[in-house]
């Protein structure tokens, strides 16, 4: 039986490695199903099938390249490039505590500004770069 989860794709702002893992797993099992069908059977010969067969090629690159670091097998997070400084900001509101009155708007804080970029590009260091069929995402070194 074929699975009807979701694709995997490059234009998703956060994956998490282990749904990487589970759709590798899926995909091959729905592979070896298709495979093992007799010549004439319609699924065997469709787009589906052809399309499976792709989006299986390119996570398993994704996979290979991230295997051994981190904890890819227990869950890393990718971050598409795109999204690494909404991500950053996220990550400082989830981390630190800023001082209540920096976020009221009010003189002098209302002039006072996190370069969000700047402390991306800065976290950057600490991730490593993986490319998803030509898009970059970081990863936790």
């Amino acid at each position: 039986m074929l699975t009807a989860n979701k694709a995997i794709s490059n234009d998703q702002d956060v994956i998490d490695s282990r749904d990487i893992i589970a759709r590798i797993e899926e995909l091959e099992a729905d592979i070896e199903n298709i495979d093992d069908m007799p010549e004439g059977d319609m699924l065997k010969n469709t787009v589906e099938g052809d399309e499976m067969r792709a989006e299986l090629k390119v996570l398993k690159s994704v996979a290979d390249e991230c295997e051994g670091c981190g904890d890819w097998k227990y869950g890393e997070t990718l971050i598409r490039d795109s999204y690494f400084t909404d991500y950053t900001e996220q990550l400082i509101d989830d981390c630190y505590e800023l001082p209540k009155e920096f976020k009221s708007g009010k003189w002098p804080f209302s002039h006072m500004k996190i370069d969000f970029e700047a402390a991306a590009e800065e976290l950057k260091s600490d991730y490593m770069s993986v490319e998803f069929d030509g898009v970059t995402y970081w990863m936790r070194a």
